[in-house]
């Protein structure tokens, strides 16, 4: 891979921790022989995203694992949001004492206006509340509104703790860490802050963590770190074409995502991570008509370099199907069967865990037929 040279170096000394993690490396993880059931920001399609509404609805549907886009706070803390602008999954704009915190960023090359994260302390931000994005698409979830408060990753590896050894059963944490390059940039790197998190509590030092990033550096840096150990994977996110990680493009790179979807760009990326994440399409893609193609060689490819192959995201309205599965009832309509019949399409086409909105619909995708 060519021009993503870049380091991470945080302010929090975790030489220890990382210490800690690596001690037990070994091998990574065999593959499952059912796919794994990730939930996309948790129940999203039911709750507000990244809360512990989302993430409880999530395991009580059989989620294998629960995500937690992570940014961070003013002072250091790591949260789960999808993007530093909350403007959009957040009630701040009802909110008249941060008015005058609304400002315009660039961040990862994309001009936008709003709130960030990293202007806000975390008790600042525990004043607000969750809002559903997709409050039209979506207005179960929207029903909740302004119910739930924002969460730390900490927050919810305690949470993970709690529901496991309530239930049973292990739930594992994907998180991934959203503008590295960003962050670094502006003095607040996330990488150490987040090493730092994860040997701070028994619980991800023994259940299954895989650790996501659509950049490159991060995930090489991380890995020098953190080794192997048994309970640990990375995953390398990949988005669209000719587009360029953020880290690439930062250090003047031309590595493309569609350079990294290729049988070579596969092998580079086995060097340091271990799970493959593309969109579904990369996959399976869409004719002309919006309905479902032959599969590429992309999940060949990726297994036979020695990756899994974690796919996002399925999602159960109308407006989200490929044509095949699509109902009569409208673009913005639950279509459950739809859904579980285009995951059982991908399912068959190799893939090892997928992401998913709606992880009830997920598991019965993996239920036998007939």
């Amino acid at each position: 891979m060519g021009g993503h040279g870049l380091t991470r170096r945080g302010a929090l000394g975790t030489v220890a921790g990382a210490a800690a993690l690596a001690a037990t490396a070994r091998a990574a993880p065999a593959p499952a022989t059912t796919p794994l059931v990730i939930a996309h920001r948790g129940a999203s399609a039911l709750r507000p995203e990244h809360t512990l509404a989302a993430y409880a609805k999530a395991i009580q549907d059989g989620a294998d694992f629960i995500e937690p886009d992570l940014v961070v706070t003013r002072d250091g803390i790591l949260i789960a949001r999808h993007e530093n602008n909350i403007a959009g999954t957040t009630d701040i704009a009802r909110h008249p004492e941060f008015a005058g915190r609304r400002t315009r960023k660039t961040v990862d090359g994309e001009a936008q206006d709003g709130w960030f994260c990293e202007d806000f302390t975390l008790a600042e931000l525990k004043t607000l509340r969750a809002v559903e994005r997709l409050g039209r698409v979506r207005p179960v979830s929207a029903g909740y509104d302004g119910q739930f408060q924002l969460v730390t990753f900490e927050e919810i590896i305690d949470f993970a703790a709690a529901e496991a050894a309530a239930r049973g059963r292990m739930i594992g944490l994907i998180p991934e860490l959203k503008h590295g390059t960003y962050f670094a940039g502006i003095g607040m790197p996330l990488e150490d802050r987040f090493i730092a998190t994860l040997a701070a509590h028994d619980y991800t030092r023994r259940a299954p963590v895989e650790v996501q990033s659509f950049e490159i550096a991060n995930l090489r840096y991380l890995r020098s770190r953190l080794g192997r150990p048994a309970n640990l994977r990375l995953a390398q996110l990949i988005g669209d074409g000719d587009v360029r990680p953020a880290d690439v493009a930062k250090a003047g790179g031309t590595t493309s995502f569609a350079q990294m979807a290729t049988a070579a760009g596969l092998r580079d990326m086995a060097t340091y991570a271990d799970v493959v994440a593309p969109a579904t399409r990369a996959i399976i893609p869409l004719r002309p008509d919006g309905r479902l193609d032959r599969p590429t060689r992309l999940v060949a490819d990726a297994h036979a370099a020695g990756l899994l192959v974690h796919p996002w995201t399925f999602r159960p309205e109308n407006r989200f199907l490929a044509a095949d599965f699509r109902d009569d009832a409208g673009d913005d309509a639950r279509n459950p069967t739809g859904s579980i019949a285009e995951i059982r399409r991908y399912v068959a086409a190799g893939i090892d865990g997928f992401f998913t909105d709606d992880p009830a619909l997920g598991r019965a995708a993996l239920q036998p037929t007939g």
